[in-house]
């Protein structure tokens, strides 16, 4: 039996929560390509190295509650749990603003 404490519409709501996040890492600010979106100069290999996740700030995967849930690419992800802590706290995701880069 394949147990998972992600919800049945995990990837629905990870989803959005990229779109919310116009698809660019919180930590770092860089941006990533949308299902269907065409790479222009990055390789397979750097599209599979560099992909954009959504992390639950208590690392609790089935609270899926919006102030609990951030975008983080594979590599600020990596470090988030590698050290248990982030530039980013759970108040902050509602302030999330564009640069313009």
């Amino acid at each position: 039996m394949n147990r998972t404490r992600y919800s049945k519409d995990w990837k629905q709501i990870a989803t959005a929560v990229k779109d919310a996040f116009n698809w660019r890492c919180s930590r770092c600010s860089r941006f990533y390509l949308r299902p269907g979106e065409k790479p222009s100069e990055q390789t397979l290999s750097q599209r599979r190295v560099y992909n954009l996740q959504v992390h639950h700030y208590n690392f609790d995967p089935s609270d899926n509650r919006r102030e609990n849930l951030g975008c983080l690419c594979s590599g600020c992800h990596l470090y988030y749990h590698r050290f248990g802590r982030g530039n980013i706290s759970p108040g902050q995701l509602s302030l999330f603003q564009s640069n313009g880069a």
